[in-house]
């Protein structure tokens, strides 16, 4: 394990917040909060790290009122373990990165939160529409960051670009682009994946886009382009 290790005080819905040391300077105690955004694929954490001091006597309060338990995604790390570190004034040298390799207590974290530590960090910005965290350039439409609840429901709502019948070779020009379709969002409005392509020649998945689009002209279908190829969506019977 590497030898620069943090405790993980609490974390909820869009922060998880550690700290490396609770040797206090002065009378505070340095706590990092990192920005979480929860997705249907899981919990991505971000990149950056904002510093906040909070006086030695208060830590306990603090970590109640910020992860408060009627958040349903909130949690804490055990009081007495805090208050023992506290007593002992535990302390590593702050480490490079955050990973599930240098949490000291990764045994009271939630394992949607310890998996999205295990990968890399990403960058978290705030959804236009609803203010959610959400991974930067993963759901991206008229120029504005979306999560991808809203994403799903803007794009492939009854107003999206559904088509009735093959593309034309210019459709594919301007065809939805996304870091992947949810099939959960999906199956709750109603439609279907019936075609994924990856790592596949362009030429040849729109060749095989026309032919399914081609071979039910009845129902309203969607090509997207996701990450690596398409991915195309049919409105439910």
């Amino acid at each position: 394990m590497d030898e620069s290790q943090v405790y993980v005080l609490g974390g909820n819905a869009s922060t998880l917040a550690f700290v490396n040391s609770f040797r206090p300077d002065g009378s505070t105690i340095t706590a990092r909060l990192v920005p979480i955004a929860w997705t249907p694929v899981g919990v991505a954490v971000g990149e950056g790290w904002q510093n906040v001091g909070i006086a030695k006597d208060g830590l306990i309060d603090w970590v109640d009122r910020t992860f408060f338990p009627e958040d349903e995604r909130s949690f804490i790390a055990p009081v007495r373990d805090i208050e023992l570190l506290t007593r002992v004034e535990w302390h590593s040298e702050l480490p490079e990165s955050l990973t599930d390799r240098n949490v000291l207590n990764i045994e009271d974290i939630p394992d949607e939160v310890s998996e999205g530590l295990a990968r890399p960090p990403v960058a978290i910005v705030q959804c236009a529409a609803c203010r959610r965290l959400c991974v930067r350039d993963d759901f991206v439409w008229k120029e504005k960051q979306l999560c991808a609840w809203d994403f799903h429901s803007t794009v492939f709502g009854k107003r999206g670009p559904w088509r009735n019948g093959p593309y034309e070779p210019h459709h594919f020009e301007t065809l939805p682009a996304c870091a992947y379709v949810a099939g959960p969002i999906l199956a709750e409005m109603n439609i279907d994946v019936v075609l994924l392509t990856n790592a596949v020649d362009e030429d040849v998945a729109r060749r095989v886009i026309e032919v399914v689009l081609g071979a039910d002209e009845t129902r309203s279908h969607m090509a997207v382009r996701t990450e690596g190829g398409f991915t195309v969506l049919r409105e439910s019977a």
